[in-house]
């Protein structure tokens, strides 16, 4: 009887399973471990698909190891996402709980990251990157979609304002109808004065508040651009890991097979060394 062999998805699943939860040291060579096994068991596609993934960073690692050890992260995550969604139809009382429930769920997640993955005291970029990569989460559906096989830490990039995060309780709403001056009740007209050069005009409420509405966003557009080139920043430091893994790869290959060269030349020398021992001693005593 013919041995039933796993289907492709699962064989992928599991090799993908752990990959992602191992230690990301272990990565290369599990993963060349495991694409030989797929070989092995007449499965070359999906070899190729597991050589072809990619070794996640410590960071990714943490948020991935926390999820496949508790499911119930990514169900957690989607809920408070799914309300959060509704901000526009909230009150501000309503927005300032979810904000608060946010902050606090992303914080106590990151704890747990660190503490599944046995680093109670990581650097303070590891942390950042697992708390901005939770966050994300919740923010952005394909960085929630790709939890558990991260391969770098992900941020929020979206344009304008974070959907999820409110305006602040004093910012100028943008919506609320200005009310009308009272109409002013005439006067005698006074004698006519002409202004002084340096004499400031004083801008009324509502110029004052477009103002701080302009200034306000000019900070928000710096902080999306300096965002946005961090992001590059990493994706690119991200695709030159991945090209020097490739490297690596290539020069292990091109090492073992040198030292299996290397091997057979020392036997052919050894031979070669023996048959000149050899033909030295006869030599000798035919001279006798």
């Amino acid at each position: 009887m013919a041995p039933i062999l796993p289907r492709v998805s699962d064989l992928l699943a599991a090799a993908a399973a752990e990959l992602y939860e191992a230690d990301p040291d272990e990565f290369t060579q599990r993963r060349q471990d495991l694409a030989a096994q797929a070989r092995e068991m007449g499965q070359p596609a999906v070899a190729k698909q597991i050589a072809g993934l990619r070794k996640p960073t410590r960071s990714a690692w943490v948020v991935n190891r926390l999820v496949r050890a508790d499911p119930q992260v990514t169900s957690r995550l989607a809920a408070l996402a799914a309300e959060l969604r509704g901000k526009p139809s909230m009150d501000g009382t309503r927005i300032r709980e979810l904000t608060a429930a946010r902050s606090r769920l992303v914080d106590e997640l990151t704890r747990q990251a660190l503490q599944v993955s046995d680093l109670p005291a990581p650097p303070a970029s590891l942390r950042e990157e697992v708390t901005a990569t939770l966050d994300a989460a919740i923010a952005d559906p394909e960085v929630a979609a790709n939890l558990g096989t991260l391969v770098r830490a992900a941020h929020w990039a979206g344009f304008g304002l974070d959907p999820m995060t409110p305006f602040p309780a004093d910012a100028p709403s943008r919506s609320a109808p200005k009310t009308p001056a009272a109409p002013k009740t005439p006067t005698a007209p006074a004698s006519p004065r002409t202004p002084k050069p340096s004499e400031p005009s004083t801008p009324t409420p509502a110029e004052a508040a477009a103002e701080r509405d302009r200034r306000r966003q000019e900070k928000i557009q710096l902080s999306e651009r300096a965002l946005a080139e961090a992001d590059q920043a990493a994706e690119s430091a991200n695709l030159a890991e991945q090209d020097l893994e490739d490297t690596v790869r290539r020069l292990e290959a091109e090492i073992a097979d040198a030292r299996q060269r290397l091997a057979e030349a020392r036997r052919q020398s050894y031979r070669a060394e023996s048959r000149r021992r050899r033909a030295t001693a006869d030599l000798a005593r035919l001279r006798e």
